[in-house]
């Protein structure tokens, strides 16, 4: 069993205690938080784990690995403390706020022998495991579009605008499944609510005529979670939100073609055909990262989202920031996760 430590019990803590209270390999032994009021909280659902003000004294009660649910402003100072005690960690997207404190903390992992993953929950889904496995037995095709949408009424975040806050999870699917890198990224956003920006849209620019928008915002009164990929054989929706079918697959399209008569001219045909829905496994993917995160440590595995997954998004993030700046034009991304380490004290 692997000894557990939560760091955080706001909004996202409680589900990953749940989450390890229920895995078979995880057991978790401790909660830290600073509210008081928290922890009582915590207490009453699960009075048989230890609570803790003090992370100091959580570091020391015996545990083995800590699952970072925090502000994001505050995952980098606090993961550096757990990996400096040898502790195995798990961050909440998005992993750091800087592309150097990234590459930091996957030195400090190296080093130590300790696994650093973040938690990018979604790419343990059946649904983005289903639609990565079609992309890569080529039954999409070529890939022509990405088209995402994750708009909700909060939460707002302090430290963070609405990109760092709901791009991640689009982003982290993105990645995973084409495994490309954008050579453009342009980012649109305004802020209504406090100076961050709530509401924002950003285009990735992959090439060879690939091109993914990612829409998020704070302040819409409905919620939804659609990404649409459009392919030269085959499209899908990725509904998060529907409880049956959250892939459709479109056998739609369009298809052009040399005119017989006339071979400066090309023919559009547009393709009909039938839209189904794949069987998929019912996990709660949050389970499935947890079981992962257990795994990794026991078998001394690299996670599918470890540090340099992180690292990556955290990178094209940093290039929105920076083309917001810019008051929307186009920059060059990072550089897809390559480390270039400096020197770790």
């Amino acid at each position: 069993m692997i000894r557990v430590l939560v760091v955080g019990y706001g909004y996202w803590g409680p589900n990953l205690v749940r989450n390890l209270v229920h895995c078979p390999t995880t057991q978790p032994v401790g909660i830290c938080d600073r509210d008081p009021q928290r922890l009582a909280k915590a207490r009453q659902i699960f009075p048989f784990i230890d609570t803790f003000t003090d992370l100091g004294a959580a570091l020391a009660s015996g545990v083995d690995a800590v699952l970072i649910a925090t502000p994001a402003s505050s995952h980098y100072p606090l993961a550096v403390r757990c990996l400096g005690a040898g502790k195995h960690v798990l961050i909440e997207k998005p992993l750091t706020r800087t592309s150097a404190e990234a590459r930091d903390l996957i030195a400090r992992a190296d080093r130590a022998g300790r696994v650093l993953m973040v938690d990018h929950t979604f790419i343990h889904s059946p649904a983005v495991r289903r639609v990565k496995q079609m992309y890569d037995a080529g039954d999409l095709g070529e890939i022509y579009f990405i088209d995402s949408v994750r708009i909700n009424l909060g939460l707002v975040q302090p430290d963070i605008n609405v990109f760092w806050d709901l791009a991640p999870h689009d982003l982290s699917i993105i990645d995973h499944v084409l495994g490309r890198w954008p050579v453009q990224v342009a980012a649109f956003g305004k802020a209504h609510v406090n100076e961050r920006e709530d509401v924002g849209l950003a285009t990735f620019d992959y090439g060879d005529g690939l091109l993914a928008g990612v829409h998020v915002n704070w302040l819409s009164p409905v919620k939804l979670r659609q990404m649409v990929i459009g392919g030269s054989r085959r499209s899908l929706v990725l509904n998060d939100l529907d409880p049956v079918d959250k892939i459709r697959v479109y056998d739609k399209g369009v298809e052009r073609q040399a005119d017989p008569e006339d071979k400066h001219r090309l023919l559009i045909e547009y393709r009909l055909g039938d839209m189904w829905a794949p069987h998929l496994e019912n996990e709660e993917p949050l389970q499935a990262l947890v079981r992962h995160f257990a795994e990794c440590i026991a078998e001394r595995k690299t996670p599918v989202t470890d540090g340099r997954a992180g690292l990556r998004i955290v990178e094209l993030l940093e290039a929105t920031d920076r083309s917001l700046a810019l008051s929307g034009t186009p920059v060059a991304p990072g550089r897809r996760g390559e480390l270039g380490l400096r020197k770790v004290a």
